[in-house]
């Protein structure tokens, strides 16, 4: 049987703790755990934590913490992925395999051709989404430090706050990624569902970004950063 594992957005240690309300509803109401079952929660630290249920009600589950272990190491690559801002389950898609493959900080980009627009409180909503999203990557893939995902951003506000080694713009016309040199840092720019324009394309060059492709294909925007990330990780990174 697999081992269950869960993030808890809490400082963890040695011990007992009383696990928040919205994990214990899915320890004890979803997954019908009992007192006895082992489980595996992490925090984020990158350390991770083997422990045995204690006490599991309705609405309040315990956990006594019982081996400390260390979490999966991160990869030696640190990616920052610019993903254009798409509808619904494009952009989960893409939040989702980009944590899987070991993106380190996603920010949603505002472009031209952005068919999303986001504002207050429905932005801060799809944000709490994303990071859920990422979570759930995080607890499924056995990675033990969750990527940041930053609130959306127009894009020429995250070209000039970005800086890398070595930063790529996704383009058909362009020179393949390995051309480039190992990189210790490295930003993605990725267009929304109608790509980048390219006055865009151009600005992003402009603030020191080689335009790169990924082949003779046009590849779909939730398809771009899965293939973008793991030609990088095979390349450069822990693949």
């Amino acid at each position: 049987m697999r081992l269950s594992r869960f993030f808890i957005d809490a400082p963890l240690s040695l011990g007992q703790h009383e696990l928040p309300e919205t994990q214990a509803h899915y320890i004890g109401r979803v997954l019908r755990h009992a007192v006895g079952d082992t489980v595996q929660l992490f925090d984020g630290s990158g350390q991770e934590f083997l422990g045995e249920l204690i006490e599991v009600g309705k609405k309040n589950v315990r956990v006594e913490l019982r081996e400390q272990l260390k979490g999966q190491a991160e990869s030696p690559l640190q990616v920052h992925l610019g993903q254009g801002l798409s509808r619904g389950e494009r952009m989960d898609w893409a939040i989702q395999k980009a944590t899987e493959l070991g993106a380190a900080q996603i920010t949603p980009i505002v472009s031209e051709r952005c068919e999303v627009r986001l504002k207050d409180e429905r932005a801060d909503k799809r944000l709490a989404h994303w990071r859920q999203v990422a979570i759930s990557a995080c607890e499924q893939c056995g990675r033990s430090v969750l990527p940041v995902i930053q609130p959306p951003v127009l894009l020429a506000d995250w070209l000039k706050q970005t800086t890398a080694d070595l930063k790529l713009v996704l383009h058909p016309v362009a020179e393949p990624l390995a051309s480039h040199a190992k990189p210790a840092t490295l930003a993605f720019l990725i267009g929304p569902e109608g790509g980048l324009s390219d006055s865009e394309v151009e600005q992003a060059k402009a603030a020191g970004f080689h335009a790169a492709r990924l082949g003779p294909r046009v590849l779909r925007t939730e398809t771009a950063p899965v293939v973008a990330l793991s030609v990088a990780q095979q390349l450069w990174g822990d693949f």
